[in-house]
């Protein structure tokens, strides 16, 4: 969350980054009207505690007639510091409450605008040029049974799936390289829980009580406590919530492998056919915990991990600068890779692939995650970094597609190789 006396000294801009986000500013208001409360509140306390320590002070040559005077007023004080406590306890309440609902402020540089005023700011590969007609990958999967959707529909519901075959072993090798090159990298391999606390999702910026089905994006675990994770982003975030760092020992990289349940609420009729928008699906996830000099350069950092890892699977893809519309609340700043799909639509689109988001000191604050160092006194928040290594799923698609041959193979990515045991996926006699 932001800071609320930075909005209550900054209102107009963060006004104004709402509005370029598409947000609500009503929220902003409360905040600072809630704000000055209880910073109002807080000053009455703290002048109403000065006045009983004033009545303590005089107890030790007091009279026992004048004690019992003094002993009245200070249990009327306690009185009234217990009723200005609720009422702080009410302001606060109500202006972290209002805290929720505000975006992160937005890096100057993020075009302005919704979905079409992406920026593209990065190309890489060339679109393959087919002389036969491609198929797309739920076809692709069909033919060379590599996927069962309807078992996974009469298993678990629609947007559910078995992947079989070498499709089982693609999505192995997938994790195997994402994992290895991030490692290589420096980052620390974490296999997380695919499940966490509501206080951990709401520190990262979802929002699990969401009381709209048409945007709920999470499932809940009846009577209790926990969410299954749309993201190890979650469960790697809220590793450390409450700790405060040595500064010395930041940055701390991670990447980690869970799976990612989504009830995707809304999504009807976008990209429903197939692996595209599943409910669940294996993602390797980067993320670090560092201090606010080392942000930007551990931003550009994840995203060239990104890029390593398509560019070496051999894939056409290029680099969105994701406009305010279009950004999650928590990120300050947002790249996507969008990888060539042949398949997709009539002639073929990009689809989302991965993403890395810089989100500040957003999510530190309300997962209470800090540091300390030797330039400044008591502790200060960290900045949190994510981004995909890869979803399984979506590379899956990009894979199938571009290295599909007119004889209905599929040639294997060669850094894919010595997981799957083979350089091709033979087509099926028929």
């Amino acid at each position: 969350m932001l800071d609320a006396g930075f909005i209550r000294d900054n209102a107009d801009a963060v006004k104004a980054n709402c509005k370029n986000r598409g947000v609500d500013t009503v929220p902003v208001d409360r905040v600072i009207a809630a704000e000055n409360l209880r910073r109002e509140l807080a000053q009455r306390r703290g002048e109403t505690a000065a006045r009983k320590n004033a009545i303590s002070a005089q107890f030790k040559n007091a009279t026992p007639e004048q004690r019992a005077v003094l002993s009245q007023q200070s249990k009327d004080i306690d009185a009234e510091v217990t009723a200005i406590d609720a009422q702080l306890a009410t302001a606060q309440a109500q202006r972290d409450a209002a805290l929720m609902l505000l975006p992160n402020m937005t890096h100057p540089d993020a075009p302005i605008g919704g979905e079409s005023a992406n920026k593209v700011v990065a190309k890489f590969g060339e679109l393959r040029k087919f002389d036969f007609k491609p198929k797309d990958h739920v076809a692709l999967c069909e033919v060379l049974d590599l996927a069962d959707f309807e078992a996974g529909t009469s298993v678990a519901g629609q947007k559910f799936y078995f992947l079989k075959n070498e499709g089982a072993l693609l999505e192995i090798a997938l994790v195997q390289y994402a994992m290895q090159t991030a490692v290589a990298a420096g980052y620390t391999p974490v296999i997380t829980p695919d499940l966490a606390r509501v206080a951990v999702l709401e520190g990262i910026g979802f929002m699990p009580r969401d009381p709209n089905p048409e945007t709920r994006q999470v499932y809940t675990v009846a009577d209790t406590d926990l969410c299954l994770v749309g993201t190890a982003e979650i469960t790697l975030g809220g590793m450390h919530m409450g700790q405060i760092f040595d500064e010395d020992a930041l940055p701390k990289r991670y990447v980690g492998l869970s799976h990612c349940f989504r009830t995707e609420a809304g999504a009807a009729g976008r990209d429903t056919r197939g692996l595209y928008r599943v409910h669940q699906f294996t993602k390797v996830e980067m993320f670090a915990f560092c201090t606010p000099e080392q942000s930007e350069q551990i931003h550009q950092e994840i995203r060239a991990l990104e890029e390593k890892i398509f560019s070496g699977l051999g894939l056409t893809f290029h680099v969105i600068d994701t406009a305010t519309g279009d950004l999650g609340g928590p990120a300050y700043r947002k790249y996507d890779l969008e990888a060539w799909m042949p398949g997709r639509g009539e002639n073929g689109a990009y689809g989302e692939v991965t993403s890395t988001s810089n989100c500040t000191d957003f999510q530190a604050r309300r997962l209470a995650i800090r540091y300390k160092g030797k330039g400044f006194k008591g502790t200060r928040f960290v900045h949190t970094l994510n981004g995909t290594a890869v979803a399984c799923t979506r590379a899956l698609i990009a894979i199938l597609e571009n290295y599909q041959q007119a004889d209905g193979s599929v040639v294997i990515p060669e850094v894919l190789r010595p997981w799957v045991g083979k350089e091709v996926i033979a087509a099926k006699k028929k």
